[in-house]
């Protein structure tokens, strides 16, 4: 296990109890969106996932995994969606199981545009424009050459922000709380922002207004469909994952972040209803963005520290980053790896307890229990029995 090298302060806003919106938070830690391959091939949440949520339910919020909206937005296999009524049931076993557990939670809405394969989805994928990922993908077959997606329409564009809004629906159907829009990590919304892959010549390409304003009407669609106060959007400014140049970060996001403040519900809701929250990933209090952002964003800002992907997890477990975030002005920290690892995170950060040590990167996506369900708890003397990986 890893052990923190200092003595922690003895208290520490990360454990304050807090609001998002009228949710209730018991503290101010976020567990991140992980992608974990753990649904059925038709995307079916399955019972190790309600498993794995209920166990971290201690955490202040939950947002569920990436998950499609529609069929031909499916990046890897055995990734859940919600545009089937046996993803939504499967969700509501998800649900139900961490509501138990007195815990809350959202799910992200995620379209790969791009980031797919016919192999996968049974389609071949959109994208702002014909440009290939420049990389291979992972199928069911194992890694294959991407290929061309096909450039969207704009019907094609007005029925996938029409797919991500009924996504919604389905996701407040399941139980929960609300959706965060996926707009970051090299994926569909994060595709029209950047310059590389977005090379339209209409309303959708070219300048920041244009290339922002993909991700705008669908936040706006699925803000219209369940109520702005259910809504949050993730961005990663600057992240090159997924073969993604921006090309104008810090004139992109400033624009982008004053056009979602300025969101709201359909014209029924309450007067100055804004969206849930904006999620900055990667964020560091030492960029003047980052402050950009803080500022120009009316509502609950969660910030996901860098802690270095691929390295091993701080000794604090990023306490330490999370407070200079909040110290910087964010409300909620999002973890993602330690949540993976250490079910009972909130109890190890607030006590300095050792932590688990995130196993085999391999085992996050290979199925199954191991690697996902068998890491344990405080005072545990083994791991649980869990079902091996196929």
């Amino acid at each position: 296990m890893t052990k923190p090298t200092a003595e922690l302060p003895s208290s520490s806003r990360l454990f304050e109890s807090t609001t998002l919106g009228s949710l209730a938070l018991p503290n101010r830690l976020v567990m991140a969106p992980l992608t974990r391959n753990r649904a059925t091939a038709d995307g079916v949440p399955t019972p190790i996932m309600a498993t794995h949520y209920a166990d971290r339910a201690t955490a202040g919020l939950i947002i569920a995994e990436a998950t499609t909206p529609n069929a031909v937005g499916q990046t890897y296999p055995d990734i859940p969606g919600l545009h089937t009524p046996a993803q939504v049931d499967g969700w509501r076993t998800v649900t139900d199981a961490v509501r138990a557990a007195g815990g809350r939670m959202f799910v992200q809405l995620q379209h790969g545009g791009r980031v797919g394969h016919p192999d996968t989805s049974g389609f071949t994928p959109v994208a702002p424009s014909a440009v290939a990922l420049p990389e291979e993908i992972h199928t069911a077959a194992g890694r294959v050459p991407s290929v061309v997606p096909r450039e969207m329409t704009p019907d094609d564009i007005r029925s996938t922000a029409a797919d991500f809004a009924a996504a919604a629906r389905r996701a407040v159907e399941a139980g929960f709380e609300g959706v965060e829009v996926h707009s970051a990590n090299g994926h569909l919304l994060h595709q029209f922002l950047a310059k590389n892959t977005n090379l339209r010549t209409d309303e959708y390409g070219g300048s920041v207004e244009n290339r922002i304003r993909f991700t705008v009407e669908v936040v706006r669609a699925v803000a219209e469909a369940i109520g702005p106060e259910r809504v949050g959007v993730r961005v990663s400014p600057g992240v090159t994952v997924n073969g993604i140049e921006e090309g104008d970060t810090d004139a992109l996001y400033p624009a982008l972040v004053a056009a979602l403040a300025d969101l709201t519900g359909p014209s029924d809701a309450s007067p100055g209803t804004h969206l849930a929250y904006l999620h900055v990933i990667f964020a560091d209090p030492d960029q003047p963005l980052f402050h950009q952002i803080r500022k120009a964003w009316p509502g609950t800002l969660i910030a996901n520290p860098d802690l270095g992907w691929g390295l091993p997890l701080p000794a604090d477990g990023g306490r330490a980053a999370g407070e200079r975030l909040l110290a910087a002005g964010a409300d909620l920290i999002s973890f993602g790896r330690g949540f993976l690892a250490n079910p009972d995170l909130v109890e190890r950060l607030r006590t300095g307890a050792p932590l688990n040590p995130v196993r085999d990167r391999y085992l996050m996506y290979t199925g199954g229990e191991t690697g996902y369900n068998d890491y344990p708890v405080l005072g545990a003397r083994a791991p649980r029995d869990v079902v091996p990986a196929a």
